[in-house]
């Protein structure tokens, strides 16, 4: 393991709550109620994909200008939201202190646009990641596999070097799709297990050598896969 590779939403700080807020009142800026259902399919989604939901699921004429513009409120809303703070996934803050610690290189790897990101950054801190990609910097977002393939090489390692933390079913398929092992550890909505993922109910009580050992359990199940 020569990297790891982080979420954000959901993962490092449990700013999906604020997104629930901020995308509740989208709605009612377009006169419909969020419905449980949909939320849930939204998480980990790329700006665009969240936008095309909205639109589809409240059957609006999906106008680029418009959607442009409902996107640019929701942002702008979220952004606001942030500027409170950020509340860290438990054990979130503990784990990155730690791998700091043993100067194992970090990148942060979101699909939330990077005008929000740097505000969040102000919660979390940048000192943590040697690089962070945004999904506004990538062709495609999650869960197409090019915000973690650009992660990796920005880190100089390739990604099955890398263990990436996820918390949705978005974000995993991104992280495995780029040929990282990954550890899931959901946040609001369950994601199945596989064979590149291991499961953990939260990162309270990891620390470097747990991700050491997790990461060589799944790197040697691939290598005997492959055999």
């Amino acid at each position: 393991m020569r990297a790891v590779l982080f979420d954000m939403d959901g993962t490092l700080v449990d700013s999906e709550k604020l997104w629930d807020i901020s995308l509740a009142a989208l709605y009612t800026e377009l006169g419909g109620r969020l419905r449980a259902e949909v939320r849930a399919s939204m998480v980990g989604g790329s700006a665009e994909d969240t936008i095309r939901a909205v639109y589809t699921d409240l059957g609006l004429d999906p106008d680029p200008a418009a959607m442009a513009e409902s996107d640019r409120w929701l942002h702008a809303y979220t952004a606001d939201l942030f500027e409170d703070g950020l509340q860290w996934c438990e054990g979130a803050r503990e784990l990155l202190e730690a791998l700091a610690a043993e100067e194992t290189p970090m990148a942060l790897v979101t699909n939330t646009q990077r005008a929000l990101t740097e505000r969040a950054l102000n919660s979390i801190g940048r000192h943590y990641f040697s690089a962070t990609v945004c999904g506004d910097e990538v062709r495609r977002g999650k869960p197409a596999p090019d915000a973690y393939q650009r992660a990796a090489a920005l880190l100089g390692v390739a990604p099955s070097e890398c263990l990436a933390i996820e918390d949705s079913v978005t974000g995993t398929a991104a992280a495995e799709s780029a040929g990282c092992p990954v550890l899931v550890v959901p946040n609001d909505v369950a994601v199945p297990g596989g064979p590149r993922r291991r499961h953990a109910g939260s990162l309270v009580g990891l620390g470097a050598a747990a991700l050491r050992t997790i990461y060589a359990q799944l790197a040697d199940e691939a290598a005997e896969r492959t055999a």
